[in-house]
């Protein structure tokens, strides 16, 4: 019989909890992937029939604002690009404007960034790995708004993205016989179809307002016999006469979220006591270091890792979502997440692309172009905010929203909330009232916009050309000027949604304990003494030790003075 050592049994150990984590790890991986298809199918079912209310007035999207805007909206509905790309290439095939449809396609590009925000929102237990987390999940956001204002307008003006790819739709062979690599649906789908199946041609005739299915008054796919139904959700469901969809929809997104905070927990728990401080420095190192000999080919060739990865998981939310909280660990800075995302917007277009290529019929042209459209509004994106290397203003703008998240967390939810519903809602609700509502609106938060940044740029650059009231925003309200004064009714409403404040005894506390000390400080006969020397103190030291410390150096000094 063969005995093993204490040595050899602790390695065998070591060895047998390290696979133990690593399968774990895999586990609560493939769990928060299929997570993020629930949140998907979730919005989806809670949309339903509501998306098509955006396109029953199709004059609407003739304003390019409001058109914008309806591409997030329903992007964020649906958590599909490729769903909202084949609803907008129904609605060219149906008789609308490609010029019209554009701003739809470039909203759309928004859309898919609100599920790596929502993950972000979910690290808000701890300061430094939520900063880093909602940084890099926000990257992704400046990189779209800025991509999409920049865009929207260049054209409005010239109609450069249509004239482009009208043109490349003309002189192209359409006889293709590609096809998708769908990797993840295939490993995800067994266990997705277990808990809720979807009928996706319902959702795109609700979204086109096909009469055919006018009187269809559900998403979910048909699935109980007389004694069983082939998926769980589908015993709560229409119909067995239980939940409308739009309660169904409700318990999915609630159950995928809570999947997804403990599926991230494991993740991010099995992360750190896997990679110990020593291997974690090594990985920091290797993903996060230049190429040698060329250092700016580095952000290219993640852009490329980005894009190849994102083609093969065929779905830009699952690698950006994947990429928050490894960012959130420490393992990928900001400056490295940026081009990785950017490659990920360019690899998402490619679904669209091989889809139309396999399209039929009428929707084949019209497919295309949406398609092409998409993917060189990313590329001229690129080319402005990432080729340009000054120009990289998203990440400065992550990085302080970041910042500003993890000292009132409170502010990331109101972020999520603001720009991807309420933003959009207002919008449209505005432009039922008409241009001049809309417009006016606009001239205000775009005057307000530019005053603010005209104003910072002078504080920063240009101080002596303003007068001193000026010079710092203490001339406005101190609720106009900082988050502090929100911290407290955020804490009493939702105290995990601000950091912890001191209340008023310790308050109290420190007040008196400050007068004490200042009284004592400032009565000190040896401070008196040293009073001839001149010292000039830019606030009162925080603790009576280091002043003692200061006034026997200076009488020390005066002592050698006057010997």
């Amino acid at each position: 019989m063969m005995f093993l050592t204490k040595a050899q049994t602790k390695l065998m150990e070591e060895i047998l909890v390290g696979f133990t984590k690593f399968l774990v790890l895999l586990v609560s991986l493939y769990f928060f992937i299929c997570s993020l298809s629930f949140l998907s199918t979730g919005f989806k079912i809670a949309g339903g029939k509501n998306i098509g209310v955006f396109f029953e007035k199709s004059d609407l999207l003739s304003n390019p604002v409001v058109a914008v805007m309806l591409g997030v909206l329903v992007t964020v509905l649906v958590q599909s690009s490729s769903t909202s790309t084949s609803i907008l290439v129904g609605l060219v095939a149906a008789g609308a404007p490609v010029s019209r449809i554009i701003p739809m396609v470039l909203g759309a590009n928004i859309g898919t960034s609100v599920t790596n925000t929502v993950v972000a929102i979910t690290q808000m237990g701890d300061k430094d790995q939520f900063r880093r987390a909602f940084s890099c999940a926000t990257v992704h956001d400046m990189f779209n708004w800025l991509s999409v204002i920049v865009f929207t307008t260049a054209e409005c003006s010239t109609h450069f993205l249509e004239t482009l790819t009208s043109y490349l739709v003309e002189n192209m062979n359409f006889n293709s016989s590609m096809s998708n690599p769908d990797i993840l649906k295939t490993i995800t789908k067994p266990l997705i179809n277990l808990i809720i199946q979807l009928d996706s041609k319902v959702l795109e005739a609700w979204a086109e307002n096909n009469t055919e299915y006018s009187n269809v008054s559900t998403i979910l796919k048909p699935g109980c016999s007389k004694q069983t139904c082939s998926y769980l959700l589908a015993y709560l469901g229409e119909e067995s006469g239980i939940l409308s969809d739009t309660y169904i929809g409700l318990i999915l997104v609630i159950f995928s979220l809570v999947l997804m905070c403990s599926c991230l927990f494991s993740i991010v728990k099995i992360l750190n006591s896997l990679i110990g401080g020593k291997v974690m420095d090594i990985i920091k190192k290797v993903v996060n270091s230049d190429l040698p000999y060329v250092p700016w080919l580095t952000g290219y060739v993640a852009m490329a890792v980005g894009a190849i990865l994102t083609f093969l998981l065929q779905s830009s939310s699952v690698f950006t979502s994947t990429l928050t909280p490894l960012a959130g660990a420490g393992l990928v800075t900001l400056e490295r997440a940026y081009p990785l995302t950017l490659g990920s917007n360019i690899g998402t277009t490619t679904t669209s692309i091989l889809a139309s290529l396999a399209a039929d019929g009428e929707r084949q042209k019209p497919a295309l172009q949406i398609a092409l459209v998409h993917l060189f509004f990313n590329l001229s994106g690129i080319l402005v905010f990432y080729c340009i290397p000054f120009m990289r203003f998203p990440i400065t703008m992550a990085a302080k929203l970041g910042n500003t998240t993890a000292d009132h967390p409170w502010f990331a939810i109101l972020y999520l909330v603001l720009m991807f519903f309420l933003l959009p809602i207002t919008t449209f609700g505005l432009s039922l009232l008409g241009p001049l509502a809309l417009y006016s609106v606009l001239a205000i938060l775009v005057s307000v916009g530019l005053a603010i940044s005209t104003l910072s740029l002078l504080q920063a650059y240009y101080p002596t050309y303003l007068p001193v009231t000026l010079l710092t925003w203490a001339f406005l309200p101190l609720p106009l000027r900082s988050l502090d004064p929100y911290d407290r009714l955020f804490s009493i409403m939702c105290g995990c949604c601000s950091r912890k404040q001191p209340n008023d005894e310790e308050i109290g506390i420190q007040e008196e304990s400050h007068e004490s000390t200042e009284n004592l400080i400032y009565n000190s006969p040896i401070i008196k003494k040293s009073a001839t020397v001149t010292y000039l103190a830019p606030s009162l030291p925080k603790d009576l030790e280091s002043v003692m410390c200061q006034s026997l150096i200076m009488h020390n000094d005066l002592e050698d003075l006057e010997s």
